[in-house]
């Protein structure tokens, strides 16, 4: 962990500390159709970030490794999607806020691991 920041360095454990803190915020959402929908979509996208980041950690070739990190990083941005839907009646603003920012984040790390192994 870095001095000031309590992410781990570890990828694999930050994609998978970000799919467990995930799962209970669309629990706290008033019950609407659409928190009910939206909040699925966003736990299996979020979900989805850490398996494949496992799966390309095993992967068979570049080519394979390329297909799962591009897999990442776009459910990651999807993670950052869903929960702007989400109606949070102005009570989970920052709760909500402090996960776009860790999937904005994420977006990022795997859009620079994609560029840095395209070179």
């Amino acid at each position: 962990m870095t001095k000031d920041d309590s992410r781990p360095y570890d990828l694999e454990e930050r994609t998978f500390e970000f799919a467990k803190a995930n799962r209970p915020f669309p629990k706290k959402l008033p019950r609407t159709i659409g928190n009910t929908e939206y909040g699925k979509q966003f736990i299996r996208a979020s979900g989805s970030i850490d398996a494949n980041y496992i799966e390309a950690n095993e992967s068979i070739g570049k080519k394979d490794f390329m297909m799962k990190i591009k897999t990442c990083r776009r459910e990651a941005k999807e993670s950052g999607y869903w929960p702007r839907l989400l109606d949070c009646n102005g009570e989970l603003d920052s709760a909500r806020a402090s996960l776009l920012t860790e999937a904005r984040e994420l977006t990022n790390i795997f859009g620079a691991i994609v560029r840095k192994t395209e070179r």
